[in-house]
């Protein structure tokens, strides 16, 4: 059989004992000066030392060589109250939780009117003080005030406001405090040396994180990963599973889909948490933790690794990756969504509709009304518009003065109308040939903080054509069949449905001025347009010329089916006053007074 850890590795000094400076060096300074007072209140979290401080201290009292800070070890007091010994009639320990009462106090009083047996001084220890009645500390009253000159009482609880404040105020309080997790972490790592154990990286910061401090918790999960090992290596697959945390693998799967605002991947991930019977609350807390993970490697970037110690070096990397996808803003946000989903985790209802519904309030910040939900939209949307912050922007993105030349006018030359990736585009782009216009003469810069891509226009075409809306009715009427084909280097490819859509288009005075203000008020980007229009319908001649204020280019389509041109021109009327009709506008020509 063997002895647990905690036990086999009991501090029996005062310098062994970690964590818990703030006890210790006093202590061991009354000590040495002989100033020790006959009654001491231990409190603190359980597992932090307090008992095993008051064992240290009666040790060093009834030394042979003391009183003393550091015990001997050797003396027959110091043996019996070492880790191995069976205890000394002098040093008497009580548990308060099954003798609190009046005639238990009683008791106590008439064993302390006893001198020692052998040693200096008469000592009892009362474990879990804040069980004794308010009775039994009133009948142990008088002779804690006063006790024999060869009586020492050392209280020990985890919750001193329990003690009376009688009994308080005549004991020396000295407060334990939970081990701080870089020091727990080097401790562990230090007796798995010592026992030979193997264990894998990233284990020992999840039994740090499990004991929560405590050092006794902490060595007894330990204990418990060592029991359960095969071949004398702790595996960290084994460790996840037994201490119920949630595995990295569907723990990075969640993140990365958050990250990169993913939503059919963020909800598949919730649905593996529930179906591998993952606890859905320590599913929560470990996203939660990795959002702070991500804060704090996005904040202190290349000194991660001295704030998360124990993470490897390839988990730091996958972190930045991670904290990269993310804003500031954004991850606030999704750190305070999680952590009150965690706070509402309680009652009836089902805990995958709390998951669900976290996800869903963490990819859709327009549902936060909060100023930090208002930062996170004002975020993505100047990532959707490739706008990064200057600290982010490499120096080679900004284009040199070299580099950035007025565009000069060019021949007309044929192209294709779109990317081959774009869905919309023609299955045959051959078959559409595109007359590019002459550019205007004013230089064109490329924006210094990003390119914005086709996905990102057709993300910001309802907003843009919000704009036109509001500068022009009718300006709109026009633009709102337009849909976005492809976008690059700073030409817009737009479909239009039929030839007489884009003859509208061109002959419609400030439209296309009046949609390319806005894409540039919404974008911050200035665009030519190319048109494409859909093969099968019929074409009419485009002019030799692009009015100045609107330089587009012209398509001509394949001569469809025989169709009049006025056939088509009436076709458009009547479509256009539909449009206005549902948005509740009059048609240009129907008379103010209406019907």
């Amino acid at each position: 059989m063997v002895t647990a850890l905690y036990r086999r590795y009991r501090p029996e000094n005062f310098a062994e004992l970690i964590g818990q400076a703030q006890v210790t060096a006093p202590l061991m300074t009354a000590l040495r000066a002989d100033r020790v007072n006959h009654a001491y209140l231990f409190s603190g979290p359980r597992g932090c030392g307090k008992t095993t401080s008051a064992r240290i201290l009666a040790r060093c009292l009834n030394c042979a060589e003391g009183p003393t800070d550091t015990p001997c070890g050797k003396c027959p007091s110091c043996v019996e109250l070492s880790r191995d010994g069976g205890g000394s009639l002098d040093v008497v320990e009580i548990d308060a939780a099954s003798h609190n009462g009046v005639d238990d106090a009683r008791d106590l009083r008439e064993r302390a009117a006893f001198a020692p047996a052998r040693d200096r001084y008469k000592i009892f220890i009362l474990d879990e003080a804040h069980m004794v009645t308010a009775a039994g500390f009133n009948a142990l009253l008088k002779i804690v005030e006063e006790p024999p000159a060869h009586v020492k009482f050392i209280f020990a609880t985890t919750e001193p406001d329990k003690v009376i404040a009688t009994i308080r105020s005549r004991t020396h309080h000295y407060p334990f405090r939970l081990v701080p997790p870089a020091q727990m972490l080097d401790y562990l790592e230090q007796l798995c040396k010592q026992e030979g154990v193997d264990v894998a990286p990233g284990v020992l910061p999840l039994v740090v994180r499990s004991g929560g401090g405590s050092v006794r918790d902490s060595l007894s999960l330990l204990d418990q990963l060592i029991a359960g090992s095969e071949g004398g290596k702790v595996e960290y697959e084994r460790a996840v599973a037994l201490l119920g945390y949630t595995p990295d693998y569907l723990l990075d799967e969640a993140v990365d889909a958050l990250s990169i605002k993913d939503s059919a991947a963020a909800f598949a991930a919730v649905d593996r948490v529930i179906q591998s019977g993952q606890d859905p609350r320590q599913f929560v807390e470990d996203v939660l933790e990795r959002l702070r993970d991500l804060i704090l490697v996005n904040a202190v970037t290349h000194d991660a690794k001295s704030v998360l110690r124990g993470v490897s070096e390839e988990q730091l990397e996958k972190m930045r990756v991670q904290g990269s996808r993310f804003g500031a803003a954004e991850l606030t946000h999704a750190a305070d969504v999680v952590n009150s989903a965690l706070n509402q985790m309680s009652g009836a209802t089902s805990p995958k509709l709390h998951l669900e519904l976290m996800i869903g309030r963490v990819l859709v910040p327009a549902a936060d009304q909060s100023e930090v939900g208002s930062l996170a939209r004002i975020e993505r949307l100047e990532r959707r518009i490739g706008i990064a912050t200057p600290d982010s922007v490499a120096p080679s993105a900004a284009p040199s003065a070299a580099e950035v030349k007025p565009t000069a006018a060019a021949p007309a030359v044929a192209t294709k109308p779109a990317s081959a990736s774009t869905a919309s585009a023609p299955t045959d782009p051959a078959s559409v040939s595109v007359t590019e216009t002459p550019a205007p003469a004013t230089p064109q810069v490329a924006p210094a903080f990003g390119a914005v891509t086709t996905a990102q226009f057709r993300d910001s075409w309802n907003a843009i054509l919000s704009r036109v809306e509001k500068a022009s009715k009718s300006a709109w009427v026009i633009a709102f069949t337009l849909q976005v084909v492809d976008f690059a280097d700073e030409v817009l490819t737009l479909r239009f449905a039929s030839q007489t859509d884009l003859e509208s288009f061109k002959n419609a005075g400030q439209a296309p001025e009046l949609l390319r203000t806005a894409i540039r008020e919404e974008l911050g980007i200035t665009v030519k347009f190319k048109p494409y229009v859909v093969p099968g319908v019929e074409a009419v001649a485009a002019p030799e010329e692009v009015p100045a204020a609107a330089p587009v280019a012209v398509a001509a389509a394949p001569k469809p089916a025989p169709k009049s041109r006025k056939a088509a021109v009436d076709d458009k009327d009547r479509y256009g006053e539909s449009v206005l009709r549902e948005f509740g506008a009059k048609p240009l020509d129907e008379p103010s007074g209406g019907r």
